[in-house]
């Protein structure tokens, strides 16, 4: 007898299911993200219940020792947490042709040179294709296994055979199970290849890595219950066509969620960038208007980033606001702070605010540098080459305490800047710091004055 099927509709951004189209999702209230996909309506048999099955107390459970597993990757051991933890499932998702697939391949390389077994299973390269990157990076042993293969049940069998101590699956859209009727990529597809590989990770104690595409509004494609059901998330964020990749954790049930890690792309893969502070500075302009050195808190990473900002008068009856690696909110209110607390007229004016290195940030502490940044091009007086800002903006135009102070004056000394402006009730936190001068101000008034 056939299998009965039916039509039901997919929400693409949170995965929830409907008997019917509809322009808004109900759920998670998005647009126009419902998709109509067959699905097979079989009969799901009761179970009855174990009468030995019962709940255990929080005194009863043993609790484990958490063992994890260095990748060989300082910056990549600093997002998880500190290594990989065994039988967790990890997702990595990034634009197409961010390196995504390099990493994990290298990866792939330390982790079987400390003698693991790792098994590579690509649904979208040839094992020729792999063979190419590979041979760029270096030597791999034989404890690399690949595999090139769509079918989630073929792919089961063998994982319980060869049983590696690590996967990686290249991608999740490509997976398909024979039980759903859709086509691979689709919403069922993805959450039910997930599932099947997260029972996997669990069951074998085998920890899964798993690509992820990015759609255009930059979160992975398929639904949000795919993030919901792995252990972590990582965004791997940059341009394409720069040097350097930000690892950023979204997601970590082992570890913070507020590291980053900091790579450069080249010919032999992606090379751990160790000082990103430095890395972020180099080529800043000497003597130029509007570029302002700021430190913001990545973690328990400090990072120094140069702000940038130009202020030039508008052809146009409305001024253009553009912010790059910065909040367009946020720049709006710090414009309109100038405006108000210190009458500057900027509405006869385009103003153009970008965060070198394409790297984005959206702490509060940047404040003080984005409005320093614009003052100082609007009076075209340049900021002090050895002088470094950091400190959060309020409405009134007070300069607002921020947190980890020291750490980010130690930072900014270390890299030779001479003067900090910080907020002045940071000053008693930060104490006196030797060979470098710090200048506490309590209104953007006093930071301007100082240009």
């Amino acid at each position: 007898m056939a299998k009965a099927k039916a039509h039901v509709f997919f929400c693409q951004n949170c995965g929830n299911e409907f008997s019917k189209w509809m322009g808004q999702c109900p759920s998670c209230h998005e647009w126009n993200t419902l998709v109509e996909e067959v699905v097979d309506k079989k009969e799901i048999k009761s179970r009855k219940l174990v009468a030995d099955v019962k709940p255990a107390t929080l005194n009863e459970v043993v609790e484990s020792d958490e063992t994890r597993t260095p990748t060989g990757m300082k910056e990549l051991d600093r997002v998880l947490g500190g290594g990989i933890v065994k039988g967790s499932m990890i997702l990595v998702g990034g634009d197409p042709g961010i390196g995504k697939s390099t990493l994990l391949l290298q990866v792939c390389k330390n982790v079987c040179n400390a003698g693991q077994k790792m098994l590579y299973i690509s649904g979208e390269e040839s094992l020729q294709q792999i063979k190419l990157r590979a041979n760029r990076m270096g030597q791999f042993n034989d404890n690399l296994a690949l595999l090139c293969e769509t079918n989630l049940a073929i792919i089961k069998g063998v994982i319980e055979k060869t049983k590696p101590n690590m996967v990686v699956i290249d991608s999740i859209q490509t997976m398909f199970d024979e039980e759903v009727g859709s086509a691979p990529g689709s919403v069922s597809q993805v959450r039910q290849s997930t599932s099947v590989l997260m029972q996997i990770a669990k069951g074998l104690d085998i920890t899964v890595f798993v690509v992820g595409h990015v759609t255009k509004e930059g979160v992975v494609a398929g639904p949000r219950v795919l993030e919901h059901m792995v252990d972590t998330v990582l965004y791997f964020e940059g341009d394409r066509h720069a040097s350097y990749r930000i690892l950023r954790g979204v997601k970590n049930r082992f570890g913070s969620t507020n590291e980053i890690g900091v790579f450069e792309m080249r010919q032999s893969g992606l090379v751990e960038v160790e000082n990103p502070s430095q890395f972020m500075l180099d080529g800043k302009p000497k003597g130029a208007s509007g570029s302002v050195v700021a430190c913001s808190m990545e973690g328990t990473r400090p990072i120094l980033l140069e702000v940038q900002a130009l202020v030039c008068h508008t052809n146009f009856g409305n001024p253009r606001r553009t912010a790059n690696g910065a909040d367009f909110n946020r720049v709006n209110l710090l414009m309109a702070v100038l405006e108000k607390r210190l009458g500057y007229h900027l509405g006869d004016y385009d103003a153009y605010v970008n965060i070198a290195g394409g790297i984005r940030m959206n702490e509060p502490a940047v404040d003080l540098a984005i409005i320093l940044a614009l003052a100082s091009s609007y009076k075209e007086k340049p900021f002090g080459e050895e002088m470094i800002c950091f400190g959060e903006v309020g409405l009134s135009g007070e300069v607002r305490a921020v947190s980890m102070a020291e750490q980010r004056v130690n930072e900014a000394k270390k890299l030779g800047f001479t003067t900090c402006i910080l907020p002045k009730v940071c000053l008693k936190t930060v104490g006196k710091v030797e060979g470098i001068r710090l200048i506490g101000v309590e209104t953007i008034g006093q930071a301007v004055d100082l240009l």
